[in-house]
């Protein structure tokens, strides 16, 4: 994966362009702009979680956003569709990644009219393309493109990618020092920081974090468990933690890109390392 796409250039994920598709590019995109309609294929293009969407940092004015520190243009998402509500001249679907959900509008365009294009159906998975969008401290997405999941592996990538993309803004490319655009600042080298972790986590740095975190982590690597990770209350209750402090050591895990959730916000596995 080139990561410096996410810095000076875009990704195509299908919409258009030929950046970045990570393998599942369909036939439809065009870079052509018809009708006059905005060419979008010129804006960056971030893939993203519903969760860090919710908590982007909006700017003064409403009219921009960023994650991460880093300015977002286009985003894309992959969610499961929970309710679809459709009107004369817009589309609304609401969309459930696991880390949240978030409605995404797709305006009509009644001059464009494609009968072959798949229909979308509750309960199903979909991609969707479009810019985040404010209205009453309200978010919602302004969908260009929504096309339905073919290949289930899709979801899977597409929230590897989120990852590794938050973790390049955050902490730099791969192999080279803290330089992303949101990168916390450390007095230790990379020696240093490996010797202060102490214990056996598998290669995993884990300096920084505080000794729940730590055991929370510790738990997640070595206790049996389901590709579906294990549940913050039964890691409180193995541990012998409070809840809320496991909470707290999910939340610090999860925004250093060593877990992600599953099946929902409060169950967790490890982000495993190549």
């Amino acid at each position: 994966m080139n990561y410096n796409s996410y810095e000076t250039s875009y990704t195509s994920y299908g919409a258009g362009g030929g950046a970045g598709g990570g393998g599942f590019i369909p036939g439809g995109g065009s870079q052509q702009s018809p009708g006059g309609r905005k060419d979008y294929t010129q804006d960056s293009l971030r893939p993203v979680t519903i969760k860090q969407i919710l908590e982007a940092q909006e700017e003064p004015g409403g009219d921009a956003f960023k994650i991460d520190g880093a300015l977002i243009s286009q985003l894309t998402f992959v969610g499961q569709i929970r309710n679809i509500s459709s009107q004369t001249t817009n589309t609304t679907y609401r969309l459930d990644d696991g880390t949240g959900s978030i409605e995404v509008k797709q305006w009509v365009d009644s001059d464009h009219v494609d009968p072959a294009k798949p229909k979308l159906v509750e309960g199903a998975y979909c991609r969707a393309w479009g810019k985040l969008k404010s209205f009453s401290e309200k978010r919602s997405v302004s969908a260009q493109i929504i096309r339905p999941v073919e290949d289930m592996n899709e979801v899977s990538y597409h929230l590897l990618e989120a990852t590794a993309t938050h973790l390049f803004f955050t902490r730099g490319p791969p192999g080279g020092a803290n330089t992303g655009a949101g990168a916390a600042t450390t007095s230790a080298g990379a020696g240093q920081q490996q010797a202060a972790v102490g214990g056996n986590y598998g290669g995993y740095d884990l300096a920084g974090y505080n000794q729940v975190a730590k055991r929370v982590f510790q738990y997640l690597r070595e206790a049996p468990q389901s590709n579906e990770g294990l549940n913050q209350m039964e890691i409180a209750a193995k541990l012998g933690i409070e809840s809320a402090d496991v909470a707290r050591a999910g939340d610090d895990l999860l925004a250093g890109g060593l877990i992600y959730t599953t099946v929902d916000d409060q169950t967790w596995a490890i982000l495993e390392a190549d």
